[in-house]
């Protein structure tokens, strides 16, 4: 799809999110991302993009190793009571670039809140946050707690300034 946007015009994709949130009765904090990148599509799995930097951050605040293949990524987050999953359902996007996100279906959240024990819900970065804020808040009733993105184009943070921010939510799951 095509859009004139100012002088240029610029090419959308219609896309929908075909994987599932990882989560089980024990999961006690949610990780909410925007929606997944073009490699993550690819992979069918959460932060597949090789730069991002959310599996190398979690393995360091759960002092575990770095997981490699999917189901090395579900044990790492259940096992440590994390759930994962994206704001978005659907939408229409430019490749992976977050800014470009448009006409937005939100994913069922608050199905998820009550099918776990999820306690607490973490924003994967700003976009991700103001998402919930705009299309799932108003339905859950449920404060967001807004964290650094892991995204490579954050370069603000280093991964062990990632790690420090993102280890308090290992503080919550374990009940610290």
């Amino acid at each position: 799809m095509r859009r004139q946007e100012g002088n240029s015009i610029k090419h959308y994709d219609f896309v929908e999110h075909d994987f599932e949130p990882v989560a089980d009765e024990n999961s006690r904090v949610l990780i909410l991302g925007t929606f997944p990148s073009v490699k993550s599509r690819e992979n069918h799995f959460y932060y597949g993009h090789p730069q991002n930097r959310f599996w190398k951050m979690l393995s360091m605040i759960t002092g575990s190793d770095i997981p490699q293949s999917v189901e090395e990524k579900k044990r790492l987050l259940l096992q440590n009571g994390i759930a994962v999953w994206d704001v978005i359902k659907s939408c229409e996007i430019t490749g992976s670039s977050d800014s470009t996100i448009r006409n937005v279906t939100a994913n069922d959240i608050q199905g998820l809140l009550l099918d776990t024990g999820i306690q607490t819900i973490v924003a994967n970065g700003t976009k991700a946050y103001d998402l919930y804020m705009k299309h799932v808040f108003t339905i859950t009733k449920k404060e967001i707690i807004k964290m650094p993105s892991t995204s490579p184009a954050n370069a603000a943070y280093s991964l062990e300034r990632l790690a420090e921010e993102y280890a308090k939510i290992i503080k919550i799951c374990r009940g610290n």
